[in-house]
């Protein structure tokens, strides 16, 4: 069981049973770390002091929720690392890191072993991710640097904002409420995006921002701080 002297803390955001104490337990052996398991209905609490990580269970939290769910955590978590547990595949994995900043993902195929050594890398500072899927982001980060100097078709930073939140899924409503802006504004906006590109309707669009610019994941900071986690 973990030792309560402990100052690393894992949150282990998953569903409560059995197997799931069973691999807090492993957790807290083979890592030293504090593991605290908790429903992702239940609020996180968190002092000042502890050095955190906060591992999601991907079985047990929509993708579509995790941005939500961060932003609502109390300030002592506000900057703890987030990684995102049982994530099936490399597309799962991308589609996650569109709707939330995660600085580790761990595959359902994932030994306990190579879990054990991300949670330590992960309370050192740095990332935890595939090597498939760091070359996806070393691609994104290109397009970004190359966007970001000369944007696609004239478009503005905010409408590359807007492009952004539609390819993570986001509605009209979720965007206006994301940019603080009404919806009015967020329907002017895409009016003019849909113009400059030259598609009719969201599906187009979608269609356009991957083949021109790709999975839009990550900040640059944070792709610029990816470090090469080893492969089994």
């Amino acid at each position: 069981m973990a030792q309560d002297k402990s100052t690393d803390i894992v949150y282990l955001i998953t569903e409560k049973s059995p197997q799931t104490q069973l691999f807090a337990d492993y957790l807290s052996e083979h890592t030293g770390c504090n593991i605290r398991v908790q429903s992702p209905a239940e609020t996180v609490k968190a002092t000042a002091d502890d050095r955190a990580l906060l591992l999601i269970d991907s079985d047990h939290m929509a993708i579509d929720k995790l941005s939500a769910w961060q932003e609502a955590l109390p300030e002592p978590l506000a900057k703890a690392p987030v990684a995102a547990l049982n994530v099936t595949d490399l597309d799962h994995a991308l589609k996650t890191l569109t709707c939330t900043q995660l600085k580790g993902i761990f595959y359902r195929n994932e030994s306990l072993e190579v879990i054990c050594k991300g949670i330590h890398t992960l309370l050192g500072g740095d990332l935890w991710m595939s090597r498939d899927l760091m070359a996806r982001l070393i691609l994104f980060y290109r397009k970004y640097q190359s966007n970001a100097f000369r944007p696609a078709c004239g478009l503005t930073n905010r409408e590359m904002e807007i492009i952004s939140l539609l390819s993570a899924g986001s509605s009209n409503q979720q965007i206006a409420e994301k940019l603080f802006v009404s919806e009015h504004t967020v329907k002017s906006h895409l009016y003019n995006i849909f113009r400059k590109i030259n598609v009719h309707n969201r599906i187009q669009a979608l269609n356009w921002i991957h083949q021109n610019l790709g999975p839009l994941v990550p900040n640059a900071e944070t792709v610029g701080n990816l470090q090469q986690r080893p492969e089994e």
